[in-house]
């Protein structure tokens, strides 16, 4: 029986991946292959703090898989915490192209609000 999961959530942009990586001081992710426990899968591999193996990330499909079996081979907030940024950096990346200004703010909930403004 596998303990691969695949998220549901599509990640197709390698800047804000390395963004992302860079901002939780994780290594630069790299393109190769990975052994997920019984399957061996190709894509963007990122490796989270304390993880026994990578996540992958199909940047065309935006597919992401992953092999934590539960939580005892990686913490979950790790993961959630880089998806967090992922779309933080992705819709700073889009404003900026655009044109707009773009600030963020911690809360104290652990959310990101970001405020976006037209014009430079």
């Amino acid at each position: 029986m596998s303990h691969v999961v695949t998220l549901q959530t599509k990640i197709h942009d390698p800047a804000a991946v390395a963004a992302a990586c860079q901002r939780l001081n994780l290594p630069p992710p790299q393109h190769g292959t990975a052994q997920l426990y019984s399957d061996e899968v190709e894509g963007l591999l990122v490796q989270l703090p304390g993880w026994q193996y990578p996540i992958v990330i199909d940047t065309l499909s935006g597919v992401v898989r992953y092999d934590n079996y539960q939580g005892y081979w990686g913490a979950q907030e790790h993961l959630d915490r880089f998806l967090q940024l992922y779309a933080v950096e992705r819709a700073k990346l889009e404003a900026r192209k655009k044109g707009y200004t773009v600030s963020e703010q911690s809360l104290q909930d652990g959310s990101i609000k970001l405020n976006i403004i037209e014009g430079r």
